[in-house]
């Protein structure tokens, strides 16, 4: 029972944990100098940073990733820690205020702002209510059997039947619904820009659980009549902390990780996986193969397209991916607190979330102009940074190409134009930076190893299916953020772990 993953991002990691933990030999490789793909953490000058996920979903107890974690019997072995974010628009903020005012704080301060909309945000937040105890049944079901799982999954239809008006609509079409005034609209839809996907072709029951208000207020108690809301959580030190503790169950259980080990071939007999050849030539045989990483480049370059029908390379080939990101990460020697009141807030510039996504997809690029994330991890995890200064994330998504010149040659320019449209909220960055790393999508494709980048994987379009777990060669499967599970720290997981449930019954 031999199984080789091709890269060691958290969903190689993830199957590889499972792996081992049911005597499975693994081996991971790894073409990149350090493991993690981008859920790893980065350190400069005693400073560190998170380079892909940031406030994360899913690790409460009764969640996903928690549930997976303590699966493993390693869920305390990492430190989480309860936060929210803010949000910026140009005309208005919305802050967690500083006395705890319920859990529908934001939909009064919004009728406040909007008192035309109030009618809307009322009826909006019933289906927001019936939405997060749908999302909290779905937390469930992965996990258990039997009559549980049929009552849970009786509970889900009867649930669905209420809202399957709603099924086939947008995002777009879902604000629409329950709201007119452009800006209100944009508070729910921003969070889009993140995923380089537009309103008009997201999946608008989504909209509830890109919006869940725990995300803004961390006091918000988890209970409710549906069940247990959401929560966001900072991993204390990086995301690489989760990355550290899932590569050492593999090791200890006798699974091998190898860095700098590209793979260049699978090789494939009769329509089943033999083994792999990696770059200094040498071949290692096994029939079964989990691999992770861009579609291109596993399916065309990894596999070949002689394996492939015509129908399996148009469905890559017509798949909208997300565009890619542009990230500023600064040391310095001052603290930012009074500028900004918790480690992360996105600054929207624009309420036209559908025109900004369209001018990204024709490769322009709009230098910070329309908005951009400050991300302070060492407001959290003092140790992020050396005593008395701060670690600063600045990005922003950016066109994987540019519409003139390279990101190589631009990569100077662009990062001071982000800085100082940062400065904007906080004062003094330029010249207080000690150190400074930049990060073009050239940068992450080289990381990763794609010959695309795209930050996050498939865009998630309506009606769009991502490429199966399951390829047509035998004992090759694909999982990660290009895969059906789709992007996320937690869905690239759980794809990860449904696939090592695949593979034990032999399916």
């Amino acid at each position: 029972m031999k199984a080789i993953i091709i890269g060691s991002g958290i969903a190689g990691l993830t199957a590889g944990a499972y792996l081992v933990r049911e005597k499975y030999e693994v081996i991971i490789y790894e073409h990149f100098s350090e493991i993690g793909g981008v859920t790893a953490t980065i350190h400069q000058d005693g400073y560190s940073w998170d380079i892909g996920p940031l406030l994360l979903e899913g690790f409460a107890p009764y969640e996903k990733f928690g549930k997976m974690l303590t699966e493993l019997g390693i869920y305390e072995k990492i430190e989480i820690m309860k936060e929210d974010r803010g949000q910026s628009f140009p005309d208005f903020q919305i802050w967690r205020p500083q006395k705890y005012e319920g859990p529908y704080w934001r939909r009064d301060y919004l009728k406040k702002i909007f008192p035309e909309e109030s009618e809307g945000l009322d009826r909006y937040y019933k289906f927001y209510d019936y939405m997060m105890s749908v999302a909290y049944l779905g937390n469930q079901l992965p996990f258990v059997k039997g009559v549980k799982a049929i009552g849970i999954k009786l509970k889900l239809l009867f649930k669905f039947l209420k809202i399957r008006k709603f099924k086939d609509w947008s995002a777009s079409q879902i604000t629409d619904y329950f709201f007119k005034d452009q800006k209100l609209k944009a508070v729910y839809l921003g969070i889009l820009a993140d995923m380089v996907v537009k309103p008009s072709e997201f999946f608008g029951l989504g909209v509830p659980f890109t919006n869940v208000e725990t995300a803004f207020d961390k006091r918000i108690p988890i209970k409710f009549k549906g069940g247990k809301l959401p929560v966001y959580h900072y991993i204390k030190n990086g995301c690489g902390e989760l990355v550290k503790v899932l590569a050492d169950f593999i090791t200890e259980n006798g699974g091998k990780i190898y860095t700098n080990n590209k793979v260049q071939k699978i090789i494939i007999e009769n329509k089943k996986v033999k083994g792999v050849e990696l770059e200094n030539g040498v071949i290692v045989d096994t029939d079964l193969i989990l691999a992770s990483g861009g579609m291109f480049n596993t399916f065309y370059n990894l596999v070949g397209k002689e394996y492939l029908s015509d129908d399996f390379i148009k469905n890559i080939e017509n798949k909208k991916l997300m565009e890619s990101v542009f990230m500023v990460h600064l040391g310095i020697n001052f603290d930012p607190t009074p500028s900004q009141r918790a480690a992360l807030c996105y600054y929207y510039l624009t309420y036209d979330i559908e025109g900004a996504i369209i001018k990204m997809r024709e490769r322009y690029y709009h230098e910070g102009a329309e908005g951009f994330l400050v991300y302070i991890p060492s407001m959290h995890s003092p140790d992020m940074a050396p005593p008395g200064k701060h670690a600063v994330t600045i990005y922003t998504v950016g066109p994987h190409k540019l519409k003139e010149g390279t990101w190589e040659d631009r990569r100077d320019e662009f990062a001071d134009k982000l800085i100082m449209e940062a400065e904007k909220i906080i004062p003094g960055l330029y010249e207080g930076s000690e150190t400074k790393i930049i990060m073009t999508p050239d940068d992450f494709k080289k990381r990763i190893n794609v010959i695309r980048h795209s930050f996050g994987g498939t865009a998630p379009v309506l009606g769009e299916d991502n490429p199966p777990h399951k390829t047509p060669i035998e004992g090759l499967w694909y999982i990660g953020a290009y895969s059906e599970s789709g992007g996320g720290v937690t869905g690239a997981a759980m794809g990860a772990r449904d696939v090592v449930n695949r593979i034990l019954k032999k399916e």
